[in-house]
């Protein structure tokens, strides 16, 4: 009798059991379709910009917007690509600063943040304070512009679109708390007991393990750099120093004065608008400045994730 009650109760629990595993099934099949749809709901934008790029510009004018256009074109890439050799000239220097920015930077708020990080270092408190000034307040741009030009004599220097991004306190933060947080104190109490220093502390068992934050942290130094056309309109005059988003801004701008100028007769104005592709060329235009970094996003991702969870969960 025993063993056919025990057999009765095994069997309700396996069936028990498979249903719960089959709600739990279902449960996740509803919740990759929502998060699916949600996903092309975000990633809607981004499409309707790479097709409209490559839109051609009447059928836009005539049906609007289309995920499914008419007709197919590269007008827009073609105005664009006219301006050749300054194109690639400021696709170099947007480049190089992001590169030479970003690892500057890097440098610089990493030695930073191991310096704050230890809390035997006399000056920690005071420069911690130093460190949080900057987020509170602001000489402003008008005061930033005067010192940059008339106190250290740098107009038209490549270095000021490097160094007014280099350090920021947010990502100092970041730094520290990863310090703080994943790199234990024993490991440099076990470093400087075999006779290594600060400097060789830092370098040869701080840094390497610094990687996911030094990769979140620079990714996002990167998407600021590459994306920064305000500093270069400011100081930057030759042209061969001019970074690919502010020649962007002036192909922008001289398409627009050329549409409205009320200067111009209508018959030669129809003319103009046929010949310039303002739509397809402002998506292709957008295009060719997001296009780098979202090839760029998905090799940095993981450190990216894992670098700002451990700086903002255990900050």
């Amino acid at each position: 009798m025993n063993t056919v009650a025990a057999a009765s109760d095994y069997k309700s629990s396996n069936t028990r059991n498979t249903v719960k595993k089959k709600k739990a099934q279902a449960g996740q099949y509803i919740l990759g379709v929502l998060l699916g749809l949600y996903t092309l709901f975000c990633l809607s934008p981004i499409i309707l910009v790479f097709v409209t790029a490559f839109t051609d510009e009447k059928s836009i004018t005539s049906n609007g917007f289309s995920f499914f256009p008419e007709k197919w074109s590269l007008e827009g890439f073609k105005y664009i690509f006219r301006y050749g050799e300054q194109l690639f000239i400021s696709y170099g220097i947007t480049i190089f600063v992001t590169v030479a920015g970003t690892l500057v930077g890097l440098f610089l708020m990493s030695l930073f943040a191991y310096a704050v990080s230890r809390r035997d270092f006399m000056l920690r408190r005071a420069l911690s304070i130093y460190l949080m000034i900057p987020m509170l307040f602001s000489g402003g741009q008008l005061a930033s512009y005067v010192i940059f030009t008339s106190t250290y004599h740098m107009k038209d220097s490549i270095w000021l679109l490097i160094l007014p991004l280099a350090v920021t306190t947010m990502n100092v933060i970041i730094l520290r708390t990863y310090v703080q947080t994943s790199i234990p104190d024993e490991l440099m109490e076990a470093a400087r007991i075999d006779g290594a220093g600060e400097w060789r502390t830092f370098f040869q068992m701080v840094l390497p393990l610094m990687k996911p934050a030094l990769a979140s942290v620079g990714f996002m130094m990167a998407s600021a750099y590459w994306n920064d056309w305000q500093n270069a309109l400011l100081y930057i005059t030759s042209e061969s120093k001019v970074p690919l988003q502010l020649l962007l801004v002036r192909i922008q701008k001289s398409m627009e004065f050329l549409l409205n100028n009320k200067n111009v007769s209508g018959a030669a104005l129809s003319a103009i608008a046929n010949n310039i592709p303002q739509y397809s060329c402002t998506m292709a235009t957008v295009l060719t400045v997001i296009g780098p970094i979202m090839i760029a996003y998905p090799f940095f991702q993981k450190y990216f994730i894992k670098g700002l969870t451990v700086g903002s969960v255990k900050g």
